[in-house]
């Protein structure tokens, strides 16, 4: 049993609620599509949730691809695997996970994902707070033009810090 947790202060003060329910159908494409064949859905960015958390469907072409063992000094980030297999660096060793399979890297948690299964994956990301990884994510096709310094100021801008 984990260690008494209470509530946030509240957030909302009114009375009655309100409408602010968000609703993305399941056939509206993907927000980002990159050469490789690999997508990415934006369900709920950071700015849209207030910062609190943002999710995001990735989808993975058949191709190798992922990044190697890094870790985020501002946010966690969680994988839950929707579709193939993916590994997941967990700080030791890279986990087979499957569909349905969950994974949650706590702030500071070395990590990496790979899809080297010959066949598409797709999983759900999950960043606590909401950080704006969408201009990561919008970034990574550009990398191979930036020099050194510029890929490292990259990196740091969006809390990536490689091993």
């Amino acid at each position: 049993m984990m260690g008494h947790m209470s509530y946030p202060e509240p957030r909302y003060l009114g009375d009655k609620g309100e409408i602010s329910t968000v609703h993305r159908p399941a056939g509206q494409g993907p927000d980002l599509v990159y050469a490789s064949g690999g997508s990415v859905h934006y369900l709920a960015t950071g700015q849209s949730t207030g910062g609190l958390f943002g999710l995001y469907r990735w989808n993975m072409p058949a191709e190798p691809s992922g990044p190697g063992p890094h870790f985020h000094r501002t946010i966690s980030e969680s994988f839950y695997v929707l579709e193939g297999t993916v590994k997941i660096y967990n700080g030791e060793s890279w986990l087979e996970c499957h569909p349905g399979d969950f994974v949650h890297v706590p702030i500071g948690g070395v990590h990496g994902f790979r899809n080297e299964s010959g066949a598409p994956a797709s999983m759900l990301l999950h960043f606590s707070p909401g950080a704006p990884r969408e201009g990561y994510f919008e970034g990574l096709p550009d990398l191979a033009s930036l020099s050194d310094e510029e890929k490292a100021e990259f990196f740091l801008r969006h809390d990536n810090h490689w091993l």
